[in-house]
């Protein structure tokens, strides 16, 4: 895909560089925000061996905004001198905490942002307007990856739930989607490669849990012994809990002040085993989406599951620092889910794969090499998603195994 893709001509350019200028600004508080008061040397550990430092993560970020709005958009030579340092394909995973200090990371992403804004004033947004809701959501990707690094360091010392107000039980019902058709992907200006193009879906009517599965809910499958018992897993899913020898969630807080939050950082296999618990399963990506936004009544989908707005519907963007009690926001998706955006994100019954007309975006590797039949597809964002990163059509995904990202899920039944 040229990197000249069609932007909304309905706003002028003025507009639309005015609103890239204050979110290029917001998403990057959100992401300082988030080092502000940790000590340097945790931000160059490694929290796991499958996550980079935090400090990388934040060189990375400046890496690849000069590289698209340096090079590509000005023609103008990056900073060499840290590719190996910060692209992807870069220094391995086991090296990156040999970084340079935060004071010079920290630096490098406010030299690069100075270049971003030249470039924002000369570029024909109009043309580039996709690249540039791109880069904001890959900083606010690596952001969210940030968050899941450094609960990762707090385990030991104290959980990531968070507030949990004074409320009523949240329904624990389920909601019926009917049968027929309905339209996945978008083509918004903001959508990146994996979410597009939008195309139409058909699906037989379903169930689907009015809300995510709750810590209560979940806690009945770990005292029935269910990480013990072979007939709720998958093959696959048993000779990974067989070499993991997990107990709960990563997460987990026996807490009962948590009960009503969603339960958080399980993998796909616990997902899928918990569902097979309670004779249910996991919903497929399609029917999640139809779930979370598909407005029969009007025949189209919607940007959120209360409509096209963002304001509080949801906990989202590190407002709370950590998950809340499910079904605290009143806002519903047009069937009747709760929290289908934030809190958590959802696994799903889908490997990650391009939609029907796929084409890459910015380059091809950005997207494509994880359709390799090893990916789960997630939705709907958590506690930590910058609200760039946030909508129906937004895609996730992850290893079957991963417990580290901020997921949970919600179950679907067949119809009955």
């Amino acid at each position: 895909m040229s990197l000249q893709c069609t932007g909304s001509r309905s706003s002028p350019a003025v507009s639309l560089r005015a609103y890239f200028q204050q979110a290029l600004a917001d998403c990057r508080q959100l992401t300082l925000n988030l080092v502000a008061d940790v000590q340097p040397e945790l931000l160059k550990r490694q929290a796991h061996a499958d996550f980079s430092p935090v400090s990388w993560h934040l060189g990375h970020i400046a890496y690849t905004e000069s590289l698209w709005t340096a090079e590509h958009l000005a023609d103008r030579a990056g900073h060499a001198n840290y590719l190996r340092l910060f692209a992807a394909d870069g220094l391995p995973k086991a090296e990156r905490e040999n970084l340079p200090d935060l004071l010079e990371i920290l630096a490098y992403l406010g030299e690069v942002r100075s270049q971003t804004l030249k470039a924002l004033s000369t570029t024909d947004l109009l043309a580039y307007a996709s690249l540039w809701h791109w880069l904001l959501q890959h900083e606010s990707q690596h952001a969210e990856t940030m968050a899941m690094v450094l609960a990762l360091h707090r385990l030991e010392e104290a959980s990531i739930l968070g507030r949990s107000p004074q409320s009523p039980p949240p329904d624990s019902d389920m909601v019926y989607v009917s049968g027929g058709e309905s339209v996945q992907g978008s083509n918004l200006p903001a959508a990146i490669d994996n979410e597009r193009p939008a195309h139409s879906v058909s699906l037989a009517g379903y169930w689907i849990d009015r809300t995510p599965v709750t810590c209560e809910q979940y806690r009945q499958f770990i005292e029935a012994g269910g990480y013990q018992q072979a007939q709720w897993w998958t093959p696959e899913g048993w000779q990974w809990q067989q070499a993991a020898q997990v107990k709960a969630p990563l997460y987990w807080t026996n807490a009962s002040t948590f009960d009503q939050h969603p339960v958080c950082g399980v993998s796909w296999y616990e997902a899928e085993a918990y569902a097979r618990f309670v004779g249910k399963r996991l919903p497929t990506e399609a029917e999640w989406a139809k779930a979370a936004g598909w407005d029969a009544l009007i025949g189209q989908s919607r940007l959120y599951p209360w409509g096209d707005s963002l304001r509080d519907e949801c906990n989202y963007g590190q407002q709370t620092g950590a998950t809340t009690q499910v079904g605290q926001f009143v806002h519903t998706s047009p069937y009747g889910c709760k929290d289908m955006l934030g809190n958590v994100w959802e696994w799903t019954d889908t490997w990650f794969a391009g939609y029907p007309g796929f084409r890459p975006f910015p380059y091809a590797g950005y997207s494509q090499v994880y359709f390799d039949q090893a990916h789960r597809v997630l939705r709907g964002g958590s506690w930590a998603t910058p609200r760039w990163a946030l909508r129906n059509s937004f895609r996730n995904w992850y290893h079957p195994h991963r417990r580290e990202a901020f997921a949970g899920f919600r179950c679907a039944a067949k119809e009955r």
